[in-house]
């Protein structure tokens, strides 16, 4: 079987197992990724983590500061297919018209489920007990390009963000053999996609800022488990007449019967950390971590700040 001529483009960690797969199953011309931006503590000017793998496979890159501006360059560079992961920016129609068969996405949903920037995020804020990957074609619209192929996972009460993206980052290289297998074999699919879609867009600083009184148990829990690669999600703790924001690393839902205001502690455990009442039901604060200092069990964070049931100090 002959490979696939690709241009792959992509950006951020998440892509390069894709841009390896890439590699492996087909012959790429060219990768395209963001530019290069200032990083880490130094802010110093370095290159995405794709543009560094590419470089360390001996691969050509390119890093446009915007994408029109390598049109040419990359126009006269002919290839079948264009697969992209994450490259975070959008392909005008004469970009989309350049390979023979297409752009091909990898997207972390089952479309038109969850369209966005943060599928994997939103599915867990959103409460969805099933996810998992697409590939499809890209076309003018955001993700609404018709379907190549989707493959299923059931998500795990326990999952958060972190352990989801790992889980369909290897489905997501399944998908991605197979569908450069099959395109290889000449059998382009392109199926519509069903249903009415839904929307994950990209997460700001103020999404991370939780209350109780605001949200039920159920809907703080999933907050924490869907922003658990950031933004870090923070809880409003009243001490002293100051309000503390306090980061939530993990929580358990918790039974409750309890008619207490939204806000009050309703319990300190060992082993189990903060039990505060929510907006409706209540929610096991089991590790938190304070501004400046490192994770704590719950219950070592209220012991330190003499917290006792019944006080209400998670409130606006």
């Amino acid at each position: 079987m002959n490979k696939l001529n690709t241009i792959f483009f992509g950006t951020p960690d998440i892509a390069v197992p894709f841009l390896e797969r890439t590699h492996d199953l087909t012959n790429i011309k060219l990768v395209v990724t963001q530019a290069d931006k200032p990083r880490g503590r130094g802010m110093e000017i370095s290159p995405c983590p794709v543009k560094k793998r590419a470089q360390e496979l001996g691969l050509p890159v390119l890093s446009p500061e915007k994408l029109k501006d390598s049109f040419d360059e990359i126009s006269q560079i002919p290839f079948d297919v264009g697969i992209v992961v994450a490259y975070g920016k959008i392909f005008r129609p004469n970009f989309i018209a350049l390979p023979k068969l297409g752009l091909i996405n990898v997207h972390f949903s089952l479309l038109p489920q969850l369209r966005g920037a943060a599928p994997v995020q939103q599915a867990l804020i959103q409460g969805y007990t099933q996810t998992g990957v697409s590939t499809f074609w890209i076309g003018e619209g955001m993700d609404d390009g018709p379907l190549f192929l989707q493959k299923k996972l059931d998500i795990d009460p326990q999952d958060n963000a972190q352990t989801l993206f790992e889980k369909l980052t290897a489905l997501g290289l399944t998908a991605l053999t197979e569908t450069v297998s099959q395109l290889a074999q000449g059998h382009a699919v392109r199926l519509p996609q069903q249903g009415a879609p839904t929307l994950a867009p990209m997460l700001q600083k103020e999404d991370a800022l939780l209350c109780p009184v605001k949200l039920t148990a159920e809907q703080l829990h999933n907050r924490v488990r869907g922003l658990a690669c950031g933004p870090k999600p923070k809880i409003p703790f009243l001490h002293n007449g100051q309000t503390e924001w306090v980061q939530l690393i993990r929580t358990q839902l918790a039974a409750d019967n309890s008619a207490a205001p939204a806000g009050t502690v309703l319990a300190v455990e060992q082993g189990h950390g903060i039990l505060v009442k929510c907006k409706e039901g209540a929610l096991w604060l089991v590790q938190v971590q304070p501004a400046g200092k490192k994770p704590m069990p719950g219950e070592a964070f209220a012991n330190g700040r003499n917290v006792r049931p019944g006080q209400i100090v998670f409130a606006e």
